[in-house]
């Protein structure tokens, strides 16, 4: 398979605003991409597309939990830009609790902008992606779309959903133009976890205190994650792990795909506590 080239062509990307999907969009951008950006949080869009000054950047602020909104803006940025040939999904939440502590509307609402707002932004630029010569899509799972661990079964949900995507697609689309691929970070030090939500019924002190005491587990660096995103898009790559954990874990899984969870608990049990007040 050919590798793909993006100078000159659009790169679509979903939760650009911070994190990987910034960073993702700067090393683009140095590389001539022209870039359609995507978030919800207008204002640090707007800077990132002030400090982008001088590539080809159109910002679209949506919540991609609207499918009107996801498919007008697909519109938008198919009028906008005639070439596009890359998507990269970044853009997604957290969500602490167990399954005692979490409502149904919690769940939902990160079903909503994990799995659904993938779903959706792909569907809709879809036909965009299929009229270019060559074209991949980039959509973020993570290592909880390999392990499952306590505490955070809504983001494990979508983050397998999503890996189940992916790989559907990729195989709906065997023999056109258009690949796909799955991306597992693990270990990035962005602001996921500190920022992310936390179940209602969980006292605000353990969730911070679970928060960080994950956040301190991360060694790979936004930026670093994002050159090994950009560089699985421009190869096509199917399945990429991104930071030591993760590569870790995968092997993990396939050694002991019943039993993993006895290695990954001990690591991880401040991580995953949500009910001992922080000391």
């Amino acid at each position: 398979m050919t590798s793909l080239t993006l100078t000159g062509s659009t790169t679509v990307i979903t939760g650009a605003a911070s994190g990987m999907g910034a960073e993702i969009a700067r090393i683009l951008a140095a590389d001539g991409v022209h870039l359609a950006l995507i978030d919800h949080n207008a204002e640090a869009l707007g800077m990132l597309v002030t400090e982008l000054a001088g590539a080809t950047v159109t910002m679209h602020v949506v919540d991609l939990r609207d499918d009107e909104a996801v498919f007008a803006t697909a519109r938008e940025i198919i009028a906008s830009h005639p070439r596009i040939n890359a998507l990269i999904t970044c853009a997604g939440s957290s969500m602490l609790g167990t399954l005692e502590q979490l409502t149904m509307e919690e769940m939902r609402w990160l079903t909503d902008v994990n799995l659904w707002g993938t779903v959706s932004i792909t569907k809709a630029l879809l036909p965009a992606l299929r009229a270019a010569p060559a074209a991949h899509v980039t959509h973020l799972a993570s290592v909880y779309a390999l392990a499952a661990p306590a505490g955070r079964i809504p983001y494990a949900l979508t983050k397998y959903a999503v890996r189940g995507f992916s790989e559907a697609l990729r195989h709906e689309l065997e023999g056109t133009s258009v690949t796909v691929g799955a991306v597992y970070p693990a270990g990035v030090r962005t602001g996921i976890i500190l920022h992310g939500r936390y179940a209602a019924a969980i006292d605000p002190a353990v969730a911070a205190r679970a928060a960080a005491a994950q956040a301190a587990m991360y060694h790979t660096e936004p930026v670093d994650a994002a050159a090994l995103i950009v560089r699985a898009t421009e190869r096509r790559r199917a399945r990429t792990m991104v930071g030591r954990e993760a590569r870790l874990v995968d092997v993990l899984v396939r050694l002991a795909p019943a039993g993993y969870w006895r290695v990954m608990r001990r690591p991880l049990r401040e991580a995953i506590d949500t009910t001992t007040p922080a000391r």
